[in-house]
């Protein structure tokens, strides 16, 4: 077997054109996923069992079952019923596969996102959560000055793992049709029959995609939590 470094050299720019979709999906996903995620996790905490069961059986459905089964769900599912076909999102988003895996996406990382939201306010100090209500601070108060700023520096390492399933998983996209890296790496093989020099180049990008976005989250993470490297000053007794 010979390697032929010549078809990566050729084909890793398209490649790497490829990837800004691949890019896209990712980030899409995880904005809209950490947003809904928030809210399905602050209700997973509630203290009403009804307002808790919706979120419980949504964030146990999409972790039970694969994201590839969610993806053909939305994708050739929801084209079945004749009222989602008539209705003004058709043509603009349900019928396009680039719009489907986006959702596919968001509302799968959403429901691993909430339990780890839930899992970080759970974290939080109880003694910071009674000091906000020795100052007298509302439920809302406490919420967004103590429970999320809080809650979203302990998640921080939980939820940069997460953007990273996120990125591989985006994998799957090709499957219906996005031309992400992966449905380009498989279009170049099928012309050059070079699996493992076009797989590998495609690999080699993801993985720098990977390192990026880890090291971007370790400065952010080192910005956020800063009260983490506090150290307390030596005290001096005086002779």
């Amino acid at each position: 077997m010979s390697w032929n470094w010549q078809a990566i050299i050729t084909y890793f720019p398209e490649l790497l054109k490829s990837s800004v979709t691949t890019i896209e999906l990712v980030f899409l996903s995880c904005v809209f996923g950490l947003i809904f995620g928030v809210i399905l996790g602050l209700l997973r905490l509630a203290k009403n069992p009804l307002i808790k069961a919706l979120p419980f059986a949504y964030i146990f459905f999409f972790r039970g079952t694969p994201l590839l089964v969610q993806i053909f769900l939305i994708y050739y599912g929801l084209g079945q019923f004749d009222f989602m076909q008539n209705s003004a999102l058709w043509d603009p988003v349900f019928s396009q596969p680039y719009w489907c895996a986006i959702i596919a996406f968001t509302l799968n990382t959403s429901a691993y996102i909430a339990e780890i939201v839930r899992g970080a306010i759970g974290s939080i100090p109880k003694g910071e959560l009674e000091a906000a209500d020795t100052i007298g601070m509302s439920h809302r108060q406490k919420l967004r000055r103590i429970v999320l700023p809080r809650a979203f520096g302990i998640m921080l390492p939980a939820y940069s793992n997460e953007v990273i399933f996120m990125l591989k998983g985006s994998a799957l996209a090709a499957t219906i049709t996005v031309v992400d890296l992966t449905y380009t790496a498989k279009g170049i093989m099928a012309k050059t029959y070079l699996p493992l020099e076009i797989y590998f180049a495609a690999g080699v990008i993801y993985l720098i995609i990977s390192w990026v976005i880890l090291f971007g989250f370790r400065l952010f993470e080192r910005s956020i939590n800063k009260h983490k490297r506090y150290t307390p000053p030596t005290l001096v007794i005086p002779k």
